[in-house]
């Protein structure tokens, strides 16, 4: 309904601008604007309203009304009215004109917060005289402008009247039919002006399941033509020689390592790019994985990359990797910005020529003088910590390699699927076996010096700890223990014993490298810090961790801490000095007592806070949705990403008359372009 709202009834050059300042111009902008909520004026039976709820009621006037003036245009208006078998007092505020409208006998419906003790009801809206228009439910939108409610429902209604004939049903009938869900027409007219509750759902039900879909369309789309696009390089990498190595590995991978190394080696195997997304939680072996697929690549001639953020990253990637790999004879280098003159010279020569199999480093690797000859995979640990044009930068030194992208950070699936929608997705939901559960407890700050003595009995036993702060520096506005004071405290308690570290986001990263070498190395024994600690540092012999004002930190960013600790073999414990003061504080911290499992806490997390703030709003990659929710609408999510797989994959969604709005949907909104649709 590409027609202006300018033709609508009322709508004059104030209306127009207000509706444009909302982005609407046509009707079907408007029609499109859902309410964001529904004023409920059923009638309801006092007797079963609980107390303080919102009621609508219809009631008899059984005496005079009684007006208190309260100062300047202030007043308070009382009148007792029978409703059912309850004598019930209604309470108007700065109306006093209704005096003279609530004569005794006569019926007036109410709209107000129902106080079960007091028996009164505060009014918030009213109709003098019984209720005639049967309407239960009045739609609420999100306005700009000068624009009113009421004037934006009468023409939402002119609109819905002039857009039902010839409407065009997007949803193929097929998906109509399978999930009973009610036709464009019906569920436009419902979700605007609802006869009831269940219309109302089911309106909802249809839009959510199409919003979805289109949106899962647009991902599958794009993970085709990206495919198909950039085509790729098949690895056909020598199967018995991989299998070797994995034999040849110190320990037995899990089930859901072996599932997810079968997923990257059917896309080596495959003529199109690879664009696999890996994560698992903290300590599940992911870096096996990845190195399983180098070694994949290794045996049909082809380079590998793996880019980490951090030199100490790079440096234990590298480290772990060449033991694994010393007995097959794989040349393995590392790149950082510590390696210059010479010595870099010579590396750079070895790997435009080809001698280099396995290229180890941080953001170096992206620099213009790094030549591969024939780079064949590339690896990004913790992903999100690069920008997408290093990302792609590091890519475009291959012809189309394949590309596999690590997180230790666990997403819920229904956030993976949206927001890596055109990324395949490999999970790595299972613990090494021997791994021993880190103990965490949450204690109150007075137990301050307890949890230090219990801290000392582990620094005695030869092991280390982490103590991490929300803060760097005293706050004026924030009563918050500060790292900087913490590592005085600290270095007090332990002086002459235990050396204890600092580091901070404010230090030089030479600085922070050279912190944490000395605490990777143990000459630091107690680490305090912020949370520049909590990715990719591994420390095996580290078995304590206290995390002061732990009310401070999100669920995910607690347990990516708590992860720092538990790498050996040793008992690990983690220690939470949290006074919550909000009941979804409290929850968090329960909930790190009770599970170790980071999807688990993932889910818990998103619940609490919702999709946009779990990432970041600004980078989360999560579309906001006029109707859908991601938390409560995971199982339409998961049925619509089947749908718009089969979709695309088939010839039909690409050549049939029942698609043929689907297509141009997606060829309006830019993911099609209209010689792909030919």
């Amino acid at each position: 309904m590409n027609i202006p709202v300018t033709v609508l009834k009322g709508v004059g050059k104030a209306a127009a601008e207000s509706l444009a300042e909302m982005q609407i111009e046509t009707i079907e902008d408007l029609i499109m604007t859902f309410p964001y909520r529904h004023e409920d004026f059923q009638l309801k039976d006092l007797a079963d309203t609980p107390h303080n709820e919102r009621v609508t009621v219809e009631g008899r006037v059984e005496a005079e009304p009684s007006v208190l003036f309260l100062g300047k245009k202030k007043s308070r208006t009382q009148v007792r009215l029978l409703v059912g078998r309850h004598l019930i007092k209604a309470v108007f505020f700065n109306q006093p004109y209704v005096r003279n409208k609530l004569a005794i006998g006569s019926v007036a419906t109410i709209t107000g917060k129902w106080d079960r003790g007091r028996q009164v009801i505060t009014v918030t809206s009213h109709t003098l005289g019984p209720r005639t228009d049967g309407q239960d439910f009045e739609p609420v939108y999100s306005l700009k402008g000068a624009i009113q409610q009421r004037t934006f429902r009468k023409l939402m209604r002119q609109a819905l009247d002039m857009a039902k004939e010839g409407m065009e049903d997007c949803l193929p009938q097929r998906y109509l039919d399978e999930y009973q869900l009610v036709s464009v027409a019906d569920a436009l007219e419902w979700v605007h002006f609802p006869p009831d509750g269940e219309a109302l759902k089911k309106a909802r039900r249809r839009f959510v399941y199409e919003e979805l879909l289109l949106f899962q369309l647009k991902m599958q789309v794009l993970k085709k033509r990206n495919r198909e696009a950039e085509g790729g390089s098949r690895i056909d990498y020598n199967n018995d020689e991989l299998r070797r190595f994995i034999a040849s590995l110190p320990f037995e991978l899990t089930g859901a390592q072996k599932r997810a190394v079968n997923e990257i080696c059917r896309d080596l195997k495959d003529p199109y790019r690879m664009n696999r997304l890996l994560q698992g939680d903290v300590g599940s072996g992911k870096t096996v994985v990845a190195a399983i697929a180098v070694f994949a690549g290794f045996t049909a001639g082809m380079q590998s990359a793996l880019m980490a953020p951090t030199e100490i990253l790079a440096e234990q990637h590298a480290s772990t990797i060449e033991e694994w790999f010393r007995p097959f004879g794989l040349n393995i280098a590392l790149l950082t910005g510590s390696i210059k003159g010479s010595k870099r010279k010579v590396l750079q020569q070895q790997l435009a020529a080809g001698e280099i199999d396995l290229l180890i480093g941080t953001h170096a690797l992206i620099q213009p003088e790094v030549k591969f000859k024939n780079l064949g995979l590339v690896i990004t640990d913790e992903q999100h910590r690069f920008g997408v044009d290093q990302r792609r930068v590091l890519r475009d030194k291959g012809y189309n390699p394949d590309t596999l992208f690590m997180t230790a950070t666990p997403i819920p699936r229904t956030l993976a699927i949206s927001a890596f929608g055109e990324m395949d997705i490999s999970v790595i939901d299972e613990m090494p076996a021997g791994r021993k559960e880190i103990q965490t407890f949450w204690t109150k700050k007075e137990l301050f010096g307890k949890v230090i003595g219990r801290m000392e009995q582990e620094l005695q036993a030869g092991r280390q700890a982490y103590v991490i702060c929300p803060l760097i520096e005293e706050s004026d506005k924030l009563d918050y223990q500060n790292a900087v004071e913490l590592y005085g405290q600290l270095s007090e308690v332990f002086r002459n014993k235990y050396k204890v570290g600092l580091m901070h986001g404010r230090l030089h990263p030479d600085e922070k490298e050279e912190v944490m070498r000395l605490f990777s190395i143990g000459e630091i024994s107690v680490l305090v810090s912020t949370t520049v600690v909590e990715v990719g540092v591994n420390v095996p012999n580290a078995t304590f961790m206290l995390i002061y004002d732990a009310e401070r930190f999100g669920l995910a960013q607690l347990h990516q801490l708590r992860g720092r600790v538990g790498r050996g073999s040793e008992q690990s414990y983690c220690v939470l000095l949290a006074d919550p003061k909000t009941e979804d504080g409290k929850e968090r911290m329960s909930s790190m007592t009770e599970t170790n499992d980071g999807f688990v806490l993932a889910e818990k997390d998103l619940k609490l806070r919702g999709p946009g703030d779990f990432f970041g709003r600004k980078q989360s990659g999560i579309p906001e949705f006029r109707m859908a929710d991601l938390v409560h609408d995971y199982r339409a999510l998961e049925i619509a990403r089947k749908d718009a797989e089969n979709l695309v994959n088939s010839d039909e969604f690409w050549t049939g008359d029942e698609t043929a709005c689907l297509r141009t949907h997606l060829e309006s909104s830019g993911v099609l372009t209209a010689e792909r649709l030919d």
